[in-house]
């Protein structure tokens, strides 16, 4: 009961409740995140780049994230003005004045997001274009298959003890002329092919390894043998899908030695969590050692890449070239 009698308990101020709230936030967050490392901030939770081309990602990401935080200050800012400073008053009953029709206000919040996504789209189409663009010849070709439940990486490579040529290999079959017109010549190639069980020998992480060179620019052809796939690695921060009856392909420089997490990044199955592998970047010269390594093994020649092209792709192909 308060002093006067009266039973209504007197309303906390609306800035004391405000307060509270954000000490309370403050709390939260800091108690949350004191084992956060603030260096990595800058990158909004993506991985630190491995190749030449990850930062130009990491910058369309920052930016987005940029624009979106922006737009959620204005419209947080005008629900929070709308809320305090129109609020009814506690003296006063009637109706505050209703608006309609106000035209400046209607054309303003059609405009500003059409802006909004017309600068995101170029900024994405941009980047887009630039990261898909394989038209300088790689010095590492390597086609990714993907398949129920893991991956085998075709090396297209000129190998001593492996014979053959990966432009007439009917294993290869799959991978469209455009693409085959960039491989070495008298490429007789080794294979690595794995399955969920595989292990890193160094990181003990699952999943086949596939062997990159550091500094060279790498093809990553993609085919499947079943379902839709998508090959992932990390680090890279890029990832394209894994298509029977048509074929993808993107290139990349790595610049960092390490051995990364790669997965597939399409639900694919009952196992798509088990379709994980590693991607170990080496010296260009323990490279050649390693593909060397895998013809002594008998790993020679190429596994089979996946499912002949559909007409859709052959049409497209054909328009391609």
């Amino acid at each position: 009961m308060s002093p006067n009698g009266s039973d209504r308990s007197p309303r906390r101020p609306m800035r004391r409740k405000l307060l509270q709230a954000l000490t309370a936030g403050l709390v939260l967050a800091t108690a949350t995140g004191c084992s956060y490392n603030w260096e990595d901030f800058p990158r909004l939770g993506m991985p630190t780049p491995t190749t030449e081309e990850a930062p130009r990602i990491l910058s369309l990401w920052q930016g987005s994230w940029a624009a979106a935080l922006a737009v959620g200050v204005l419209v947080w800012g005008l629900i929070l003005w709308s809320a305090f400073f129109h609020r009814r008053s506690r003296t006063k009953v009637e109706i505050p004045p209703q608006t309609r029709y106000n035209m400046p206000i209607e054309a303003l919040y059609t405009v500003v997001p059409l802006i909004i996504v017309s600068v995101l789209f170029y900024f994405t189409a941009r980047d887009e274009s630039k990261l898909l663009d394989t038209s300088k010849k790689p010095d590492v070709t390597v086609n990714v298959v993907g398949f129920q439940w893991s991956w085998c990486f075709n090396y297209v490579e000129q190998v001593d003890g492996s014979t053959g040529d990966a432009k007439t290999d009917e294993n290869l079959d799959a991978i469209p002329e455009r693409f085959k017109k960039d491989f070495p010549e008298n490429a007789g190639g080794v294979y690595d092919c794995g399955i969920p069980g595989d292990r890193n020998p160094q990181t003990n992480n699952p999943g086949p390894t596939l062997w990159l060179p550091e500094g060279k620019t790498v093809r990553f052809v993609l085919t499947s043998r079943d379902v839709i796939h998508s090959f992932w690695v990390v680090p890279f921060l890029m990832k394209q899908d894994v298509i029977p009856g048509h074929t993808n392909a993107f290139q990349v420089t790595p610049n960092k030695q390490g051995t990364f997490l790669g997965k597939c990044a399409e639900l694919c199955g009952v196992d798509h969590s088990r379709m994980l592998f590693n991607v170990k970047v080496v010296s260009p010269e323990r490279y050649e050692q390693h593909v060397k390594e895998l013809a002594e093994k008998g790993q020679t020649g190429y596994a089979p890449a996946g499912i002949e092209q559909t007409d859709h792709s052959k049409e497209r192909e054909a328009n391609q070239l």
